[in-house]
């Protein structure tokens, strides 16, 4: 490139400090906004750089801050699933929303169990890859909550507050959502319910379970509950496992996410079975999935991208030195289709 098209080359510390003749370590002062040098110092470097263009390298002044601008999110899932699954894209939608508003990234991992992800947040600390991380998927006596306190990691759980710890916790009411699944079922004159669930390991799983169960019991619906892993090859074989049965044949079905809802219906109308005159159906999560079945499937849903929107906030409040604090982002409710009728049309 001949010399008159070269691209001018970039100010330096050193050349600032040669100009305003100080030491690096004072520009580095006053750059940064540090105490080191006197205000008068400070006025006179900033304003020769500002003469000299100067413009640090992002990351260098990052990290001369000690931060990333980077929040780490990893998700123990199946690739499979997830591409599938509208729950973790909606979050992840409204997670990058909330982050970017406060002009920071998402970092996204998978992993492929818990000791991989704990593994992860250990080398993120260790690397300063992060300054904070997102959890989600708890456990009951879930160990990321000790791990993440335990190294200086600041976390924001995505979970019932009841199960973290007393992180910073977005959550929301899923033992309010499944109790109105349930009524509302029951007011349809359904009298045997069961519920295809995801992996039980999972707390919200299970408080789940917990609160179908009791709304079952209190109403004096016969119930029973099959779990899974929220991916399609369970959710078949539970769905016929319900069908199968003759002796106590169930007239609805609650699945816990909208993909195994679809799947249901579809395992359904393979074996003649009509939706909603011999089987009412209900998901859990709206998306474009469960729109545009036929019929459209009935949900219990919440705004996700919000959810994932309102914990990018309480993240960003935390890194700001804000106290633990849970907020309730949402509680699901029944958004009726064409998957729910009254039993006496079976």
């Amino acid at each position: 490139m001949p010399d008159g098209d070269a691209a001018p080359r970039r100010a330096t510390i050193s050349d600032i400090a040669q100009r305003a003749g100080v030491s690096t370590s004072a520009v580095s002062y006053a750059l940064n906004d540090k105490p080191g040098v006197s205000a008068s110092t400070r006025e006179h470097i900033l304003a020769i750089a500002s003469e000299m263009d100067f413009a640090p390298a992002a990351a260098a002044r990052m990290l001369s801050q000690g931060r990333t601008d980077t929040v780490g999110l990893v998700l123990r899932r199946d690739p499979r699933f997830l591409a599938n699954e509208s729950f973790f894209m909606e979050l992840i939608a409204g997670l990058e929303i909330g982050l970017a508003e406060q002009h920071r990234g998402l970092l996204l991992q998978l992993a492929v169990d818990r000791e991989a992800e704990m593994a992860m947040y250990r080398q993120w600390k260790a690397a300063q890859r992060v300054d904070a991380v997102l959890l989600v998927d708890f456990e009951r006596d879930d160990p990321r909550v000790g791990l993440v306190g335990g190294i200086g990691l600041p976390a924001v759980a995505i979970g019932d507050p009841s199960l973290t710890g007393g992180l910073t916790t977005a959550w929301t009411d899923d033992a309010t959502g499944i109790r109105e699944a349930v009524r509302h079922l029951h007011g349809l004159g359904h009298r045997a319910i069961a519920r295809v669930a995801g992996a039980s390991t999972l707390a919200h799983v299970h408080i789940r379970d917990e609160a179908f169960a009791a709304e079952c019991a209190a109403l004096g619906v016969r119930h029973r509950i099959l779990h899974g892993d929220f991916g399609v090859e369970l959710a078949e074989r539970h769905t016929n496992d319900v069908l199968d049965d003759a002796d106590d044949p169930c007239t609805a079905i609650v699945y816990d996410s909208g993909l195994t809802a679809v799947t249901g219906l579809k395992t359904a109308r393979a074996r003649g079975v009509s939706v909603p005159d011999q089987l009412s159906i209900i998901g859990w999560d709206d998306s474009l999935l469960t729109t545009v079945t036929d019929p459209p499937i009935s949900v219990m849903s919440y705004d996700v991208v919000s959810y994932g929107t309102a914990a990018a906030g309480l993240l960003g409040a935390l890194l700001a030195g804000a106290e633990p604090a849970a907020h309730l982002a949402g509680t699901p409710t029944l958004h009726e289709r064409g998957t729910t009728a009254r039993a006496e049309a079976r």
